[in-house]
């Protein structure tokens, strides 16, 4: 099967990206994005592409190059869905908030709601993408749902979970480590996956491509995001341990990655990690980990979300115990509201957590973010339920200009890494701080020495 035409239902961080960079590569691809969210749609085909709704490095060059020409955002779901031979399903699995497994397992509504609107609108055999990051088996349930409720139409089902960080997500697809697709070992199984190794072979060498049982590659996503987020919250844990003692975690991290066993990478000590992933994936694998009666693995893996939620709580009381014991009325600035640099994504991010701490010992908090607006810092807040909208409104002051955010502070924590912190005229931030005037440098970004002989009272993570 030689496939022409794609469509990817979810327009977000995994499908916007992933289907632009196939559209670049396969220029004899049809490739159609579709979303029921007619802002976004509308933001993707916005003539500016510095303008469309996800940052990425990289990402506008490759949409302005492939837009029009066989890259299509539209609303038109069901005649995407009609034309194409693939269908990517990568639309939002959240942790669940509600019933059984509410705060752990994944919620699959939106990806039921795609398998059924697909069995409705297929009149030809189709291959349907899993995307999404899911719970083991879950291809299972989609097979069910297409067979049972389709139109006679074969379909095959295929797990194809995404490998991206945020801030690097062009770079990992151009270049990526591997592309994992599982499938079923029938002769139409296999058919199917050839017919998708073929796309990705059009940019990536057939020897990075791995093939596995579709089990398999649902649960290498779930175990990946667990195995990284566990290196975070590893050295976190030594950070703690290195401010009582003398040592330096940086030094730590430094000797301990030069093993080559161990490796340097995923071993910065912050103020905790963020993002989509990590955090549903981790209590998603929990969860899975308990309905099999696993309950020692079940509370292995939540000890890394534990650490994670210790470290960021352990900041905003550090910055409250330095400022005498109280921040009531008094100035923090956040330098970074983003979960990392190089996003826009704020999702799950230290500084939501840290902000809602401060505000609680009634600290005003000013906020200079390069790359998040006004409004979804508020929404993040608000979101929390911990004060009404109008309290979060009066407790945080969102400015455009990094100068006048640290104007008259008592304090700066730095909560996401942007190079430009790094490269701002501290002298004149200082000058401009009440005194003693405190750096909490939640990423350990900031020349500790410089700061210092400046004046600054600083605090890093670690040491």
């Amino acid at each position: 099967m030689e496939i022409t035409k794609i469509c990817c239902i979810g327009a977000g961080y995994v499908g916007g990206p992933t289907m632009a960079v196939i559209a670049q590569k396969c220029p004899h691809i049809q490739v159609t994005v579709v979303d029921l969210n007619e802002q976004r749609i509308k933001d993707w085909n916005d003539p500016n592409t510095d303008n469309i709704p996800i940052y990425e490095p990289g990402l506008s060059e490759i949409v302005a190059e492939a837009r029009g020409r066989n890259l299509f955002f539209s609303t038109e779901v069901e005649k995407a869905i009609d034309e194409a031979q693939v269908i990517f399903i990568s639309v939002n699995t959240p942790t669940k908030t509600y019933g059984k497994g509410k705060g752990m397992a994944a919620d699959l509504k939106y990806i039921e709601l795609c398998a059924r609107q697909i069995a409705k609108v297929a009149k030809q055999n189709k291959i349907v993408v899993e995307k999404s990051t899911l719970p083991v088996r879950t291809a299972e349930a989609i097979k069910s749902i297409l067979d049972n409720t389709g139109n006679g139409v074969q379909f095959q089902i295929l797990s194809n979970p995404e490998f991206l960080a945020e801030g690097t997500a062009i770079t990992d697809l151009l270049n990526p480590d591997r592309i994992l697709i599982g499938g079923d070992t029938t002769p139409d199984g296999e058919e199917a996956i050839n017919a998708l190794v073929n796309v990705y072979a059009n940019w990536v060498s057939k020897d990075k491509i791995l093939t596995t049982n579709v089990w398999s590659s649902e649960l290498s996503k779930l175990t990946a995001n667990a195995f990284l987020a566990q290196r975070i919250s590893s050295i976190n844990a030594m950070s703690e341990l290195c401010e009582k003692t003398g040592a330096d975690v940086n030094e730590v991290a430094k000797a301990i990655g030069m093993d080559s066993r161990i490796g340097p990478k995923f071993l910065k000590a912050s103020v905790g990690f963020g993002g989509s992933c990590f955090q549903k994936d981790i209590l998603n694998l929990v969860y899975i980990a308990k309905t099999y009666g696993l309950n020692e693995v079940a509370d292995y893996w939540e000890q890394v979300i534990i650490m994670n939620d210790h470290q960021k709580r352990r900041f905003s009381s550090k910055i409250v115990q330095t400022l005498y014991n109280t921040v009531a009325d008094k100035k923090i600035t956040f330098l970074g509201w983003a979960f990392k640099k190089d996003t826009n994504d704020t999702r799950e991010s230290a500084a939501i957590y840290v902000a809602d701490d401060l505000i609680n010992e009634q600290a005003k908090i000013s906020v200079y973010d390069p790359k998040v607006s006004k409004n979804k810092m508020l929404s993040d807040l608000d979101y929390l339920e911990t004060r009404s909208a109008e309290k979060n409104l009066e407790a945080l002051t969102i400015l455009n200009d990094p100068y006048e955010a640290c104007k008259n502070a008592h304090a700066i924590a730095v909560l996401t890494e942007w190079d430009e912190f790094t490269t701002y005229d501290w002298k004149r931030i200082y000058d401009s701080m009440h005194k003693p005037a405190f750096v909490f440098d939640g990423r350990n970004i900031l020349d500790a020495k410089k700061l210092e002989s400046i004046g600054f009272v600083y605090n890093g993570i670690g040491s």
